[in-house]
């Protein structure tokens, strides 16, 4: 047995992913096998089935839109940190070019006069 302090890994954090996504999936089961053995009409079982059928559609609806709009904004956000990197390295070349400049130019006068 180790003692010491517990440090989370990557490895870690996907488990218990995983294990959200067992539970999610347990849960659904569970719900439709509590409607299928439930003592109700056919009528009413499809009545419920359908709704619960309509509600997670709009469900997944919904979440397919917000994470349509947080694709959008990154790709917004991408796009700008791209043209600010650009206007940047624009900078940097014309400041290099100067620099450049100026150390050749005097030796370029040097050259011409000797």
């Amino acid at each position: 047995m180790r003692i010491g302090s517990y440090e989370s890994s990557e490895h870690d954090r996907e488990n218990i992913g995983t294990a959200v996504v067992f539970l999610l999936i347990g849960l659904g089961v569970g719900a439709l096998a509590g409607l299928l053995l439930a003592p109700k009409s056919g009528r009413l079982l499809r009545r419920d089935l359908k709704r619960g059928y309509e509600d997670a559609r709009e469900t997944l609806g919904e979440w397919a839109d917000e994470a349509k709009d947080r694709v959008s904004e990154a790709k917004d956000r991408v796009s700008e940190a791209g043209e600010r990197l650009r206007e940047r390295g624009s900078e940097l070349v014309e400041e290099v070019r100067e620099g450049v400049r100026s150390k050749v130019e005097p030796l370029r006068r040097t050259i011409d006069r000797g």
